[in-house]
């Protein structure tokens, strides 16, 4: 019985310094060299990443160039599903690393728990001290909330997992992504995917790591659009699976309110200081191996997470209140698989 025939779904914008070592880490995969076909969307990128993907084609056929005029990774990301092959769809990214046994694991993972869509715990990896700081926050329940899939150890069903490998029929049951969502994409699918009675599963197997935002700057602008993301999913399905995504906004009005009516400031000058204690608590807790310079980066890195996701969403309440910019979702067509052969 011959394995099923995968595509890597990999959308992509001005990759020029990652792409080619994103698509050696798939070349390197321990699963059937003829058993993947590989799909990059590109955003109409304006450095050498077409340059350099063109010269990847030549010497591997299985890489196809998807022209993406939207530029949005949501829509990069249904194109690729169009033009998918494989029974399996893997999606990718491009600032991420592969363990080489990646591809394998998803499909074994798929066949074992008969799941619609699995994956690996979003394992971050640091370059710089601020990353190091960061990557210690995201440790906390304080920094994410408790997500399952952040926690590398756990196993079994969950709500939501990092990229994700899915079967092809969820895109024909359910629709493919939404092609207006900027961020918050693979959430909202896999919340339209469970609700309507599909499984996903996290398997600590399934090994990928990603490098985080490496400045204060970068992460606040990074969870704005996250909280921004989540407002415009809550909006559009009426719900979350769980109330987590809304709990940064809750304490952002919370904190708002203590501080602009004059009864309440007492109240809220112990909240912030129990607020202060116990993030700094935390940061200790998560940190310590990193120093004081370390430990106080990391105490700096949950407010900042907390405070930029709650006015995101508030934004995005505004916004999309105002503006809903969702539609009718596009089905995939079910199509006949042809094998892919590789000379």
């Amino acid at each position: 019985m011959s394995l099923p025939l995968v595509t890597i779904a990999m959308p992509a914008f001005n990759e020029e310094h990652y792409i080619e070592a994103c698509i050696r880490s798939v070349q390197a995969q321990d699963y059937p060299r003829d058993r993947i076909e590989i799909l990059v969307a590109d955003g109409r990128s304006q450095d050498r990443t077409r340059e350099i993907l063109a010269a990847l084609a030549v010497e591997d056929p299985r890489i196809r160039v998807i022209d993406n005029p939207a530029r949005l990774q949501a829509a990069g990301l249904n194109q690729l599903i169009r033009e998918a092959r494989g029974e399996i769809i893997v999606r990718m990214d491009v600032h991420c690393e592969y363990a080489v046994s990646y591809v394998r694991t998803c499909v074994e993972t798929l066949e074992r728990t008969g799941a619609d869509n699995v994956g690996g715990a979003q394992r971050a990896r640091a370059k710089t001290a601020f990353q190091r700081a960061l990557c210690a926050a995201l440790t906390s329940p304080l920094g994410v909330g408790g997500a399952g899939y952040r926690d590398a150890s756990r196993e079994g069903f969950v709500d939501t997992v990092f990229l994700g490998a899915f079967r092809r029929r969820v895109f024909e049951a359910i629709g493919l992504y939404d092609p207006r969502a900027i961020t918050n994409e693979d959430a909202e699918l896999n919340q339209r995917l469970l609700e309507a009675g599909g499984k996903i599963y996290l398997s600590r197997e399934i090994e990928v790591h990603y490098y985080p935002r490496a400045s204060f700057r970068s992460l606040a602008t990074q969870y704005y659009k996250y909280g921004r993301g989540r407002a415009r999913t809550l909006l559009k399905l009426g719900r979350f699976p769980t109330l987590r995504p809304a709990i940064p906004f809750l304490m952002v009005v919370a904190g708002s309110v203590l501080l602009v009516v004059p009864p309440l400031w007492p109240a809220g000058a112990a909240a912030l200081a129990t607020y202060l204690l116990a993030t700094g608590a935390e940061a200790v807790r998560v940190a310590r191996d990193l120093g004081p310079t370390g430990v106080a980066t990391a105490w700096a890195i949950l407010p900042t997470l907390h405070v930029s996701h709650g006015v995101g969403f508030a934004s995005g309440l505004v916004r999309y209140l105002r503006d809903p910019d969702w539609g009718p979702l596009e089905r995939l067509e079910p199509a006949p698989r042809p094998q892919l052969r590789v000379v």
